[in-house]
């Protein structure tokens, strides 16, 4: 192969970065990736060079079990084309997958341990966490007494500290966590834990009555929690405007009414004092209606009150607009403007035409009586036309109308 000794110090800089962002790329993109090559050989097993004397080529150009050509055919399916993390890191790593394809697939047949956890360092194997591989710990049911995870197992991350299932609590996860008790078991293996009554932290059974501790917001009575009343002990810190309200366990803390200033509970009954524009009618904080009680609660000209809870806003009368503060009449038109003939009917119109054609027609016949030829023979036209129009449909309709005064 031919090289370019100048551009040597560029290669290992690539080389160096590419080691870099290997190291940082996730175990289960290794493992994914793996996954899919294993999936590949099993699609190509059957497959063979294909056209031609198949015989002669795997002779002559080794067999297609261990070819380039399937290798190129298993990489090119290996990782999805939307898949960036994948692709990054096969694009990575073709030299590995190449010297395991050609050299190593006898000594080394599982891919992701020779890739993943010995080449590249990406993963561990099963029970074992960190960068160094270390071990997690395991009790007598296997990893975390097989009642949790162990945190980072099967990655070059994590601390190995066990992640219990809900129930369980311990190193091991082998004991009972809080708001869980054991059951009995009836061989001599070691019996479930099982959650105690809702308001119980410690307990010996499922009911309510076998508490033996109780979680925050209960009191222990009798071996059953029952509800402490925050809201009427010094235990509740509600902000202003709002009151306590209980709830199981607990309480929040809720907003009063808005005609309140202050409150002990839900509603303008319930108020400590009447917020501005409310004032008090019996029990209750009402609102004020300004537009009614005041004299002139809106000074300005040609201004309407309108009430509002707890207050009142002043708006332009009905007609008027505001204008620099001012309410002014509203004097923009409501509608385009009518012109000279909208209002006609069109028999009205066709009798006005005729009217002005008649008028015409006595004009250009006072000319011709004088001898004009030109302005008889407009005379002639005209009269020809009229002829024309009175002999049509319209012109019966016209007529018709005329005789009977319409």
């Amino acid at each position: 192969m031919w090289c370019d000794w100048s551009s040597l110090p560029l290669l290992v800089l690539f080389l160096e970065l590419s080691v870099v962002r290997v190291e940082t790329a996730p175990c289960q993109t290794c493992h994914k990736l793996t996954d899919s090559f294993i999936k590949g050989l099993e699609i190509t097993s059957s497959k063979n060079f294909g056209g031609g004397n198949t015989a002669w080529e795997e002779e002559k150009l080794a067999k297609y079990a261990r070819s380039e050509t399937r290798l190129l055919e298993i990489v090119e399916g290996a990782c999805e084309k939307t898949d960036f993390e994948c692709n990054q890191l096969l694009e990575q790593i073709e030299d590995q997958v190449e010297t395991w394809w050609f050299h190593r697939q006898q000594e080394a047949p599982d891919l992701f341990d020779w890739l993943c956890i010995e080449e590249l360092r990406l993963c561990c194997p099963p029970g074992r966490y960190g960068p160094q591989c270390k071990e997690c710990l395991s009790g007598p049911g296997g990893v975390c007494g097989g009642l949790g995870r162990c945190e980072g197992e099967g990655t070059r991350l994590g601390d190995g500290e066990c992640v219990c299932d809900p129930g369980y609590s311990g190193q091991l996860c082998q004991n009972c966590a809080d708001g869980y008790y054991r059951e009995k078991s009836s061989n001599h293996s070691t019996a479930a834990c099982a959650a105690c009554y809702h308001s119980c932290n410690k307990c010996s059974g499922p009911q309510d009555y076998k508490c033996l501790d109780c979680k925050p917001g209960w009191i222990l009575h009798d071996n059953k929690c029952v509800d402490t009343d925050e809201c009427g002990t010094e235990l509740a810190r509600c902000p202003t405007n709002t009151y306590c309200h209980n709830t199981d366990g607990s309480y929040e803390c809720r907003g009063c009414d808005q005609a309140c200033v202050g409150c002990m509970g839900s509603g303008p009954a319930r108020c400590k004092k009447c917020a501005r524009g409310y004032r008090l009618k019996g029990s209750k904080c009402v609102d004020i209606d300004e537009c009614s009680e005041r004299a002139i609660a809106c000074p300005g000209l040609n201004e309407a009150c309108i009430n509002e809870e707890g207050s009142f806003h002043c708006d332009c009368a009905e007609g008027f607009i505001r204008r620099d503060s001012i309410c002014v009449e509203n004097k923009l038109p409501t509608g385009p403007e009518k012109g000279l003939f909208d209002d006609m009917t069109e028999d009205e119109v066709l009798v006005l035409q005729q009217m002005f054609f008649g008028v015409v027609i006595c004009a250009l016949a006072t000319l011709a009586a004088k001898g004009d030829m030109v302005f008889t023979a407009i005379f002639i036209g005209g009269v020809a036309a009229m002829a024309g129009y009175w002999f049509t449909e319209k012109g019966d309709y016209m007529l018709d109308g005329f005789l009977k005064g319409r």
